[in-house]
């Protein structure tokens, strides 16, 4: 197995796309990312995966806050934004909730109080307890095998 075939492999996931944020002395910052997983309903905790290589990383660690932004298909420059594959000259406008920078008009957002990190590999994994979420109508931007991807329809094909 190669550092290839492996992430060829592991793309056959489909995931949502997310914007992670975090404040460092009143300056947001964020980073686009599929790595986010519900991971407790008792108590409640979700989990981020963020790379060592991540600016981002050292600024979740010394706020010991972030935040997560679930983003609608229509969003996708948002995405590209974040993640460093356009450039754009004017600064993002963040919607402060509970004076925390999230994205506004996501499918879903959250702000979370790191309770525990993990190095595993390349990465560290936070493991966040939500102070706040916020659910909005719309359709997920998706990511599989390597590019960003859209639902054209919605079918249950069973019921849980």
């Amino acid at each position: 197995m190669t550092a290839l075939s492996f992430r060829q492999a592991m793309g056959q996931f489909a995931t949502g796309v997310t914007v992670i944020t975090t404040l460092n002395d009143a300056e947001p910052h964020g980073m686009t990312a599929n790595g986010f997983m519900s991971i407790s309903l008792d108590p409640e905790l979700v989990a981020i995966s963020i790379g060592h290589k991540a600016a981002t990383l050292d600024k979740i660690k010394a706020s010991n806050m972030f935040g997560v932004s679930i983003l609608k298909y229509e969003q996708i420059d948002v995405s590209k934004r974040f993640a460093g594959q356009i450039q754009v000259d004017s600064p993002f406008e963040f919607e402060y909730v509970e004076n925390f920078p999230l994205i506004p008009n996501s499918i879903m957002r959250t702000v979370c109080e790191v309770v525990e990190q993990v190095e595993a590999g390349d990465h560290t994994i936070f493991l966040g307890r939500p102070k706040l979420i916020e659910v909005n109508e719309g359709d997920p931007l998706l990511f599989y095998q390597g590019k960003y991807r859209q639902v054209e329809e919605m079918k249950v094909i069973q019921k849980t």
